[in-house]
């Protein structure tokens, strides 16, 4: 069956919007119609080679959708199910899985290199990071595949996926934020707002907000900042006078740049935690002196996807989002269609605009 997608013919080519060839489920299967999907930075760094899959491929790993049909085995879910997907399911088996760590499974991204659809002319296609969410419809492996939990909105849900399970995660399980503690957020993307409304729920006192954007100011404080800040050669600066010259508590990097990941740890208190959620090439070294280290006293740790695990942590979302306490819509500074992928990169590029959702 044909259905359009947005095809990545080759690293740093321009998306094209074309129609593919989808097979049926098989064994272990769903074929699902997507609602809403995500259009994300992690996107952007898969199409110029930060991050490395196989191509051509179908990006988009943030997506929400109905289930159209299902493949021999599958038992738990039917057709008619709303379901959000999970890029990257934990194998169960791994060691990463065997600590409990499920975000770090070795064999989480197998299926990116499986060929899953083919372009009108036979040419192999891959879904990047697993589920393959810029088409009409996808198919993917059931452990791909998580209940959509009552009360969501189908489109909304598509957020849940990755950027509020990465932004709730890495305030509530990575960086593990008390309450009355401050925090700087830097970078007010759809993981940075996210990000901010996680340190509203846990209680934070003081929410700095750190971007290159004083546009984004508005969207910041409506996610629960209570300062903002333009990023400059001062930021640190800037956040510790907002804090009685201490630093915050805790500073969650949602760029992936050397520079803020740099101000982000300039900006931390003497014993207070940097947690990096950006993702950063492998030109950006951030450097440190080993006199600092010891006389700081910080702590610095990556964020894989929050260090979550989807199945446990989106029922939690939900009743966030039910509560009123977390509202997924404010996340999303865009709503396009499937043609408008391509100029939502552009802005990206530019570092224009938070997160577009693409609404089928």
């Amino acid at each position: 069956m044909a259905v359009r997608a947005a095809v990545l013919p080759a690293v740093g080519a321009p998306l094209e919007i074309t129609e593919i060839e989808l097979p049926d489920p098989g064994p272990g299967q769903v074929r699902i119609r997507l609602a809403a999907a995500g259009v994300c930075h992690s996107d952007l760094s898969l199409s110029n080679g930060t991050m490395r899959v196989p191509v051509p491929a179908v990006l988009g790993h943030e997506g929400a959708g109905t289930v159209v049909a299902v493949g021999e085995g599958v038992g738990h879910l039917a057709p008619g199910d709303g379901v959000v997907l999970n890029w990257a399911p934990s194998c169960g088996t791994c060691h990463a899985c065997s600590l409990g760590e499920v975000w770090l499974c070795a064999n989480a991204l197998n299926g990116s290199a499986d060929v899953y659809a083919r372009t009108a002319d036979g040419t192999d296609l891959h879904p990047g990071l697993n589920v393959a969410a810029f088409a009409e419809e996808t198919v993917v492996s059931a452990s791909c595949v998580l209940p959509l939990p009552d009360g969501i909105p189908l489109t909304d849900a598509a957020l849940l996926g990755c950027a509020v399970l990465t932004g709730y995660g890495a305030v509530h399980h990575a960086a593990r934020v008390r309450a009355g503690e401050s925090v700087a957020v830097f970078g007010v993307g759809g993981v940075g707002l996210a990000t901010l409304q996680a340190a509203r729920i846990a209680g934070a006192s003081t929410i700095v907000a750190v971007d290159v954007s004083p546009e984004k100011e508005e969207l910041a404080r409506a996610a629960g900042a209570t300062e903002y800040v333009l990023a400059s050669e001062n930021t640190a600066r800037e956040i510790r006078a907002l804090t009685g010259r201490q630093g915050v508590d805790v500073a969650v990097e949602c760029v992936g740049r050397a520079v803020s990941i740099r101000a982000a740890w300039d900006s931390t208190r003497r014993g207070g935690r940097t947690t990096v959620v950006g993702i950063g090439g492998k030109d950006q070294q951030v450097t440190f002196n080993a006199l600092e280290i010891f006389h700081w006293g910080r702590t610095l740790t990556g964020c894989v996807y929050g260090n979550s695990d989807p199945a446990a942590d989106l029922p939690v979302l939900a009743e966030h989002v039910r509560a009123g306490r977390l509202d997924l819509g404010a996340l999303v500074t865009e709503r396009i269609a499937l043609d408008g992928i391509p100029a939502a990169f552009e802005n990206m590029l530019a570092g224009k605009g938070g997160r577009a959702l693409v609404v089928f």
